[in-house]
């Protein structure tokens, strides 16, 4: 399944489901097929995704516990990476006051 984030303010963003649905938990919505942002509640999803980055950032300089780990963290997509285009959506869609929403 994929996640397609739509805006009046912004061109549409689409993420894979795992993507998706993590980022949509960071922000305490409900990772259903159908949802919405609204403008009020953007500034509070922004600041739980910047908490979150920075957890995960810490996460990946902390050094492993295991030796034997197949993936290290570095050659992983961090979640920095993946959440910017939504960060980055969210910022502008805050700005001009328009909701996102996704699966309509």
């Amino acid at each position: 399944m994929l996640y397609k984030f739509k805006s009046a303010a912004t061109g549409d963003l689409i993420m894979l489901e795992p993507n998706g649905r993590r980022v949509l938990e960071i922000i305490g919505k409900d990772a259903g097929p159908k949802g919405i942002i609204l403008p009020e509640q953007m500034p509070a999803a922004l600041a739980a995704l910047e908490q979150a980055i920075a957890a995960d950032e810490a996460a990946r300089k902390a050094p492993a516990e295991a030796e034997d780990d197949a993936t290290p963290p570095a050659a992983t997509v961090s979640l920095r990476q993946r959440a910017v285009p939504f960060v980055d959506m969210l910022k502008r869609c805050s700005a001009a006051g328009k909701e996102v929403v996704w699966g309509v």
